[in-house]
C-alpha cells in the first residue's frame, strides 16, 4: 500500500527536481535496473518515508488526496518539502543549456504535450507570443478617433448645404480646417477636384484630407503633397508658380501690382529663385521633402498670411527685395536684352570685384548658366550672384564663392590659389595711391580670422565654423568691401549690434531700396533736369 502511493506521488514530480543526469527515454529502457536503483535510494531516504506515512495518515483519515495538483502547484515550494537525493550544498552543477541534443531544452521547444524525455510527468504550456502593433501604413498613420471626429464636425458645418463648395468658397476650408496659408486655397482646390468640375463635395475632401491621412501629417509634408505633381518626389520651380499666383491676387501688400503684370511675373520668380537658392542645397532644381522641413520656408508663409505688410516679411517674399535685385539688374543690362556679359557685370557695384573673378563667374563654375546662351548671364543667374555677392555669412554663398577660389577643384583654398586672385586686388589698391598690404600680411591675418585645422590651406568646413568667414573672400577680389572691413566702419557696427537678427543681405537691400527710390523721387521732382542724386551718398560698398 505505501509502496504503490509512494509510486504515484513520484509519477507526480518534476524531474527536474531529484536532479537526475540527462539520460534518454532509451537508455532508461535498455537499464531497467539503473531505473530501479534509483528508486529504491529515493525511498530509502528519511524525507520519503515521512512522506509517505503522511500521506498514508492522511487517506486513513478520509481527507481528500490531490497529490498532483499539489505537487505541480507548488514546485517552487517543494524544493523544501520534497527530499534530495544529494546532501544540502553537494548537489552537482545542472549541464549547459545546450541548443542540440539537450532533452531539457527539446522539452521546451516542443509546446504543449509530453517531453521528450517519454514520461507524462509534467506538461509545458504554450509560450506566450507577442503581438507586435502595426507600425508601417501605407498612406501614412490613421488619424486618433477624436481628431477625426473635431474634424468632421467642422467639416459638417462648412460643407453644410452638401452640394459642395466652390473655388472662391475654399478659404474658410484651408484656413479654419487644413490650417495652411490662405493662399493655398486654389492649389488645394484643383488638387482634389481632378477632374476640374469646378466644386469639391464633402465626400471628396474627406477622402483626400482624412481618409488620404493629410490630417496626421505636419505642416511642411502637407504642403509637399499638395505642390508635387503625382509621380514626382519632389518640387520643381513650376510647382510653385500657382502659388505665387494665388498670392499676387489676394494679399493686401501686392495689390498695387495688380495692373502690371510683367512686375507680377518677374515678382513671382524672384521669390522663386530666391527659395531655391536658400532651401534647394542640392542645387539640382529638385526641391525635397527633407530640404524642405530643414529650412524656414513654411515659417515665411506663416508669416506671410499674417502680415498686411509684405515687405516685413523678410525671407523671400519682401517686395522691396525684389525691388533692389531687378533694379540692379536693370542698371547693368544696358541694352534690356534680359542678358548681360562679362563687361556689364565688372560695373556691377562700382567696379567693386576683379576681372579674375568674373571671369570665373562666367566660366559657370559656381553654377552652370539657364541664360542658354554662351557667354551671357541671365536673370536668374544673377539673382544667385547678387544674393551670395551681399551676403557672404550665408552658407549658399559660402559654397558659391569657394567653389570659384578654389581652381583645381580639390576641396581645399590652398596659399597659391588665394595669392592668384589677391595679387589683382594689390595692383588695383596701387593704381589707387592706397597703402598696398602685402599677401604675406594679409594671409597672416586670415589665418588667425579662421582658425583653420591645417594651416596650409582652408577648407569650406573652416569657412562654415567662422562667422567671419565672408571677409575672406571680400579680401581676395572686393576691394571696396575690402578697404570697409578695413576701415571698421563704427556706423555700421553700431547698426549690426542694433539690430542682430537682420542678415547682411536685408541690410544691403534697404540701403539700396532708399537710394533707389530716391532717385526715382528726385527724377520725378526735376522732371529730367538730371539733378537726382549725389552719388556720393551711395552705400561705401
Amino acid at each position: 500500500m505505501e509502496v504503490e502511493v509512494a509510486r504515484k506521488d513520484a509519477a507526480a514530480l518534476d524531474p527536474e527536481l531529484l536532479q537526475l543526469p540527462e539520460l534518454s527515454p532509451g537508455a532508461l529502457r535498455e537499464n531497467s535496473g539503473l531505473a530501479e536503483a534509483l528508486y529504491s535510494q529515493w525511498l530509502a531516504l528519511p524525507e520519503t518515508s515521512k512522506l509517505v506515512h503522511s500521506l498514508i495518515e492522511d487517506a486513513k483519515a478520509g481527507a481528500t488526496l490531490n497529490i498532483a495538483g499539489a505537487s505541480a502547484s507548488t514546485n517552487a515550494a517543494s524544493s523544501g518539502s520534497l527530499p534530495s537525493m544529494f546532501p544540502a550544498g553537494s548537489a552537482p552543477p545542472l549541464s549547459p543549456r545546450s541548443t542540440s541534443g539537450s532533452p531539457r531544452v527539446m522539452r521546451r521547444g516542443s509546446g504543449a504535450g509530453p517531453s521528450s524525455l517519454g514520461s507524462p510527468l509534467k506538461l509545458v504550456s504554450e509560450p506566450v507570443r507577442e503581438v507586435i502593433p502595426q507600425f508601417y501604413f501605407k498612406n501614412g498613420r490613421p488619424a486618433p478617433k477624436d481628431l477625426k471626429e473635431q474634424c468632421l464636425s467642422r467639416i459638417d458645418h462648412l460643407f453644410f448645404a452638401g452640394e459642395g463648395l466652390q473655388i472662391q468658397e475654399f478659404r474658410s476650408v484651408t484656413k479654419d480646417i487644413c490650417k495652411l496659408p490662405s493662399f493655398f486655397s486654389s492649389v488645394l482646390f484643383k488638387k482634389i477636384d481632378a477632374a476640374g468640375s469646378g466644386t469639391v463635395t464633402r465626400d471628396a475632401f474627406v477622402d483626400y484630407w482624412i481618409n488620404d491621412n493629410k490630417i496626421t501629417m505636419d505642416t511642411a509634408s502637407q504642403i509637399f503633397e499638395i505642390l508635387r505633381k503625382p509621380g514626382y518626389n519632389y518640387l520643381a520651380q513650376e510647382d510653385f508658380k500657382p502659388l505665387l499666383k494665388e498670392l499676387l491676387a489676394t494679399h493686401p501688400g501686392l495689390e498695387f501690382l495688380q495692373g502690371t503684370p510683367e512686375f507680377q511675373e518677374r515678382y513671382a520668380e524672384t521669390v522663386i529663385y530666391r527659395i531655391f537658392y536658400s532651401i534647394n542645397r542640392a542645387g539640382n532644381g529638385h526641391l525635397t521633402l527633407r530640404e524642405l522641413k530643414r529650412g524656414n520656408l513654411i515659417a515665411a508663409m506663416q508669416q506671410l498670411d499674417e502680415e498686411e505688410d509684405i515687405n516685413k516679411v523678410l525671407r523671400y517674399f519682401s517686395y522691396e527685395h525684389f525691388y533692389v535685385i531687378y533694379c540692379k539688374f536693370w542698371e547693368l543690362d544696358t541694352d534690356h536684352d534680359f542678358l548681360i556679359d562679362k563687361e556689364n557685370l565688372i560695373r556691377y557695384g562700382n567696379h567693386s570685384l576683379t576681372y579674375r573673378i568674373v571671369d570665373r563667374v562666367f566660366s559657370q563654375v559656381p553654377r552652370k548658366f539657364t541664360s542658354m546662351t554662351e557667354g551671357k548671364m541671365g536673370y536668374e543667374d544673377f539673382v544667385y550672384f547678387i544674393l551670395s555677392e551681399e551676403d557672404k555669412s550665408s552658407e549658399p554663398s559660402l559654397e558659391y564663392w569657394f567653389k570659384c577660389i578654389d581652381l583645381d577643384g580639390n576641396g581645399i583654398l590652398t596659399t597659391n590659389e588665394m595669392q592668384f586672385f589677391y595679387e589683382e586686388q594689390l595692383h588695383r589698391m596701387e593704381c589707387m595711391a592706397q597703402e598696398p598690404v602685402l599677401f604675406e600680411d594679409i594671409l597672416c591675418q586670415m589665418i588667425d580670422m579662421i582658425g583653420p585645422e591645417n594651416e596650409c590651406y582652408f577648407t569650406l568646413r573652416d569657412l562654415k565654423r567662422c562667422k567671419l568667414s565672408g571677409n575672406i573672400f571680400n579680401i581676395l577680389f572686393n576691394l571696396n568691401k575690402f578697404m570697409a572691413f578695413e576701415t571698421r566702419d563704427p556706423f555700421l557696427i553700431r547698426q549690426e549690434r542694433e539690430n542682430p537678427t537682420l542678415t547682411e543681405w536685408d541690410r544691403f537691400a534697404h540701403r539700396e531700396y532708399i537710394r533707389l527710390s530716391m532717385e526715382e523721387d528726385g527724377e520725378d521732382a526735376s522732371n529730367g533736369s538730371g539733378d537726382v542724386w549725389d552719388e556720393s551718398l551711395e552705400a561705401p560698398f
